[in-house]
């Protein structure tokens, strides 16, 4: 019932996108003096925290060249639910330019949805996650905008906020000494992104005319016009190549060219209106 195929990865661009602000993140560690003796870039990766809790209580030895010591981060998503606060009118279209083709499209208002996502820092020395901590937090007052490209064959790129919901930390150790510790910092926060419907191909090319008719009072049966505004596109560049940028190159303006606009005014006191179907004044 619901129609066309379409799949235009949101939510996977919105996980890489979420992991890449995450991925230069270093601890350093020092000796008595003040000398740098490690600097350990802190690997992130998607998964639950208790995937990572498990191998690092099945594994007896941390400290060798595995892909599981700490510290590290994992994120993942926690919850998809619908933002009424962003919304937009269901019918409400815009048209676009497809890269593949050159040709217009018609497309519905995006759907406004948050993402929930969790990052998890686990370390087994506190110091190593102030100092994960204190490379992140200041970023985000309390949201942070990164630009996604959601709809790419129409070129659709919006400034996604990351906000920062809550911070939790847990202590997971228990048992005797032999146990190994893992402290855990979790980072909650929404992405605020759209989805998009299909792109539907339209008949219709660029709005090369707007044109608006002021009247008198509000009263559509006997008021008057008194002035007409109109916006007409106009060229940059010379189209036909005849050396003048002239209003023949303002028919050659094709979707997706950089123009700018002419604008006019005209005042009546002839009492006509405007007929749409026929394009003159009766």
């Amino acid at each position: 019932m619901l129609g066309n195929y379409f799949y235009h990865q949101i939510i996977r661009k919105t996980v890489i996108a979420f992991g890449t602000l995450f991925n230069d993140i270093h601890v350093q560690h020092d000796d008595g003096a003040g000398n740098v003796i490690s600097d350990i870039k802190v690997p992130v990766a998607y998964g639950p925290r208790q995937k990572f809790l498990a191998r690092i209580t099945q594994q007896a030895e941390l400290n060798k060249a595995t892909q599981i010591t700490l510290p590290r981060m994992s994120f993942e998503i926690t919850n998809i639910s619908y933002d009424s606060t962003r919304k937009a009118g269901i019918t409400q279209t815009f048209k676009a330019k497809d890269n593949n083709n050159q040709q217009m499209k018609k497309v519905f208002m995006p759907v406004p949805y948050n993402l929930g996502f969790d990052l998890n820092i686990l370390v087994k020395q506190q110091d190593d996650g102030l100092q994960i901590l204190e490379q992140i937090l200041p970023f985000f007052q309390p949201g942070f905008n990164i630009s996604i490209d959601l709809v790419k064959s129409i070129g659709e790129k919006r400034d996604i906020p990351m906000v920062l919901t809550n911070i939790a930390q847990q202590d997971d150790y228990e048992g005797d000494f032999a146990t190994r510790r893992a402290l855990i910092y979790t980072l909650s926060f929404t992405a605020k992104t759209f989805f998009f419907n299909h792109i539907a191909q339209t008949p219709e090319g660029l709005i090369k005319k707007v044109q608006l008719d002021f009247y008198e009072d509000s009263k559509p049966r006997t008021a008057k016009r008194v002035q007409r505004y109109t916006v007409l596109p106009k060229a940059k560049q010379d189209y036909n190549e005849d050396d003048v940028i002239d209003t023949a190159d303002d028919l050659l303006i094709e979707p997706g060219d950089d123009f700018g606009f002419t604008e006019t005014s005209t005042f009546f006191g002839d009492g006509k209106d405007f007929a749409p179907a026929r394009g003159v004044d009766i």
